[in-house]
């Protein structure tokens, strides 16, 4: 009990650190699982989901390849989708996980592919 409630005080807070940044940005919130990581960009101003990717979608549950590799081709295709619909500029969410491991792959990939933040 203690552990999820040190995790959601951990995520609140550091989104409370964002709101700062948030001007006339999105913000992509990342969500991880054991085995999947899904991402999404979000408007919170209008409180809409604008556009999201996750590893159970199909094209990419088809793939077997291992989770970093899942959370690169998670970060190219949500690049690619906020291209489409315009979006450059962002800030990054990664709620109460650490900016280590899967979540730092799939930001560094977001970067890549010409999100800024």
């Amino acid at each position: 009990m203690k552990k999820i409630n040190n995790k959601i005080k951990r995520k609140l807070r550091n989104r409370k650190k964002l709101k700062t940044v948030n001007i006339n940005r999105y913000r992509i919130s990342v969500t991880k699982s054991l085995n999947n990581l899904s991402a999404q960009i979000i408007d919170d101003m209008q409180k809409k989901t604008l556009v999201s990717a996750s590893s159970i979608e199909k094209d990419i549950k088809v793939k077997k390849v291992k989770k970093m590799e899942k959370s690169n081709l998670i970060g190219e295709i949500l690049a690619k989708r906020a291209k489409e619909k315009n979006i450059s500029k962002v800030f990054f969410d990664r709620g109460a996980y650490k900016y280590h491991g899967r979540v730092k792959a799939f930001a560094e990939t977001l970067r890549k592919n010409g999100l800024k933040f």
